[in-house]
C-alpha cells in the first residue's frame, strides 16, 4: 500500500476555533487557545501520523481587516499558504452567519486551484435546522469540494474529517519522525503559553500588544529546565497591569504557565518571568523582525 502525505492549510477568520481544531487533530496542544481574536500570529505547523499518511498542518493566523503592521504580516502569511498547501480548511463558525471576511477569503480561493473543505465548527451549540441553513448559505458562495460539520472543542466528528483529508492527499513521503507533532522549537511552545495565559488573565485591559521573547533556556541536572523570559507591552499602564499588585499578577502568569509546561514537555520547570516596554512595537519593522515576524524563504 502506498504512502500518503501532503500539507494542509487551515484558515478562516479569527475565533472560528482554527487552534483548537489544529490541536484535536494531532492530539496535543501546540498552538494557544483563546475566546479573543487573532490569538495566531505565527504560521504552526503541526503533524499527524497515521500507518498510512502523514499530514502536516498549518493553522495561519486570522485572515482579518489590520490596523498595524503586524496585523498586515498576518494576513500576508496566511494568503500567501493558499498556494503551497495539497488542500484547504476554510473553518467557520456554525452559531454565527458568513461575514464578509469569509466572503473575501472565498475570492481568494477562486483564484486557486487547491481543493477546499468547507469545515463548520462549534456545531454543538447550534440546532440541526439552523446548521443546515448554514451550510446552504456557503454553498451559494463557492463550490467546495467537502462539507464536513464538527464540534472542535469536544472533538466530535475530528476522527472523520482527519479520515477525509488523508483521501485527499497525494501519494508522498514522511517527512518528519513518526512521534514528531510539530517542526517548532520548545522554546517557540514555552513563549506561546505563556502568552496565552497573559491573555486569559488580563482580558480586555491587555490587547494584543503583548510579545513574549525567550531570553534564555537551559537544562541543568535533576531534568530541570530553567527559562528566563521577557513579556512585552506596548505603555506603562499596561506593564502595571501584567505586575499586578505587590507582582500578583505576572505570579499568577508564571505559576500557570510553569504547570502546563511541565505536564506538556515533560520537565520540571524554573520560570523567570520580567515585562518590558516598548512602544508601538507592532507597526516597528526592526522589533517585528527581532520577534520573527518575517517573511519565511
Amino acid at each position: 500500500m502506498s504512502f500518503k502525505s501532503g500539507f494542509v492549510a487551515i484558515i478562516g477568520r479569527p475565533n472560528v476555533g482554527k487552534s483548537t481544531l489544529l490541536n484535536a487533530m494531532i492530539g496535543q496542544k501546540i498552538a494557544i487557545m483563546s475566546n479573543r481574536p487573532q490569538t495566531t500570529r505565527n504560521r504552526i505547523r503541526g503533524v499527524r501520523t497515521t500507518s498510512e499518511a502523514q499530514t502536516i498542518f498549518i493553522d495561519t493566523p486570522g485572515i482579518h481587516t489590520p490596523h498595524h503592521r503586524l496585523g498586515e504580516y498576518m494576513v500576508d502569511v496566511a494568503m500567501q499558504t493558499l498556494s503551497e498547501v495539497d488542500l484547504i480548511l476554510l473553518v467557520v463558525d456554525a452559531t454565527a452567519p458568513s461575514h464578509e471576511t469569509e466572503r473575501q477569503i472565498i475570492k481568494h480561493l477562486e483564484s486557486v486551484r487547491t481543493p477546499v473543505f468547507l469545515v463548520i465548527n462549534k456545531v454543538d451549540a447550534v440546532e440541526k435546522e439552523r446548521l443546515l441553513e448554514r451550510i446552504a448559505s456557503y454553498q451559494k458562495l463557492y463550490e467546495f469540494d467537502d462539507y464536513i460539520p464538527i464540534s472542535a472543542l469536544r472533538e466530535d466528528q475530528t476522527d472523520l474529517l482527519a479520515a477525509l483529508i488523508e483521501e485527499r492527499l497525494p501519494d508522498g513521503p514522511k517527512y518528519y519522525p513518526d512521534d514528531m507533532v510539530t517542526d517548532y522549537p520548545e522554546s517557540f511552545i514555552i513563549s506561546e503559553i505563556i502568552r496565552e495565559k497573559v491573555l486569559q488573565f488580563t482580558h480586555e485591559e491587555i490587547p494584543h500588544s503583548v510579545m513574549v521573547e525567550i531570553e534564555s533556556m537551559e537544562r541543568r541536572a535533576s531534568d530541570t529546565v530553567y527559562v528566563n523570559a521577557t513579556i512585552y507591552t506596548e505603555r506603562d499602564s499596561q506593564k502595571g497591569i501584567l505586575i499586578g499588585k505587590q507582582g500578583q499578577m505576572l505570579k499568577r502568569v508564571g505559576e500557570l504557565a510553569r504547570r502546563e509546561l511541565e505536564a506538556l514537555l515533560g520537565n520540571r520547570m524554573y520560570l523567570e518571568l520580567w515585562v518590558k516596554v516598548k512602544r508601538d512595537w507592532r507597526n516597528r519593522p526592526s522589533l517585528l523582525r527581532q520577534f520573527g515576524f518575517h517573511e519565511e524563504s
